[in-house]
């Protein structure tokens, strides 16, 4: 039976992977009480702590590489998983916990592509409430929205190599491959049903994600 893939780069996310791979391991769970054949990878992205050992602890695959960018990861992650059989890639970051139904419902979109939400549920103690409103403000919860997080995304298998899947970016993968799928004519659900809870780390892993795009926000406030 073809699988549902999902792809999670870490570059030392030990700290946070756990959460990350409990939340998904609920999800899994119920795609497979619903028939569906799952299959959850890490890539371990040049890393130097522990974040191995807890990949092992819940048992999912994982592949360690060194590519030096959250681009080049998840286009690794995706490849193997692909060779793997997978019909569809759903593709979520290691600071992240996605919601129980979040693959069914990715799949009940009957879409080529879903774009997702995501919330911050937990702010750090330095960011005030003038920050939390900014980003608020900026931010459309709703269906038709038109953002995208690689925490977030999924994508058909025949979409994705239609397009030639994840450039090796540094930054803004996800973008480019929303918008060459855009470009290729795919069908994209841009829905807010199955949002994503998200970090609001200071230490961004990847320059120019999330955690400097809220950096910015601040950089704002302060200016």
């Amino acid at each position: 039976m073809p699988m549902i893939a999902v792809v999670i780069p870490a570059h030392n996310e030990a700290r946070r992977l756990g959460r990350c791979l409990k939340a998904m391991a609920a999800a899994v769970a119920l795609a497979r009480q619903a028939g569906q054949q799952v299959e959850v990878l890490v890539v371990l992205d040049r890393c130097r702590d522990a974040s191995a050992a807890v990949a092992k602890r819940f048992g999912v695959h994982t592949l360690a590489v060194e590519a030096g960018s959250v681009g080049m990861a998840r286009r690794l992650g995706a490849a193997l998983m692909l060779d793997r059989g997978a019909r569809w890639l759903a593709c979520t970051d290691a600071d992240s916990q996605v919601p129980s139904h979040w693959l069914l419902w990715q799949l009940a979109c009957t879409a080529e592509v879903v774009c997702g939400t995501v919330h911050i549920e937990h702010w750090q103690p330095w960011q005030r409430a003038a920050l939390r409103k900014l980003y608020r403000s900026g931010y459309q919860a709703c269906e038709g929205h038109r953002h995208i997080h690689g925490a977030n995304l999924g994508v058909c298998a025949r979409a994705y190599e239609r397009v030639g899947g994840f450039q090796p970016l540094a930054a803004h993968e996800d973008v480019q491959l929303v918008r060459d799928l855009e470009a290729s004519g795919a069908q994209i659900v841009w829905t807010a049903k199955h949002s994503v809870a998200t970090s609001s780390r200071g230490d961004s892993r990847a320059r120019e994600g999330f955690g400097d795009f809220l950096g910015g926000l601040q950089v704002r406030l302060d200016g």
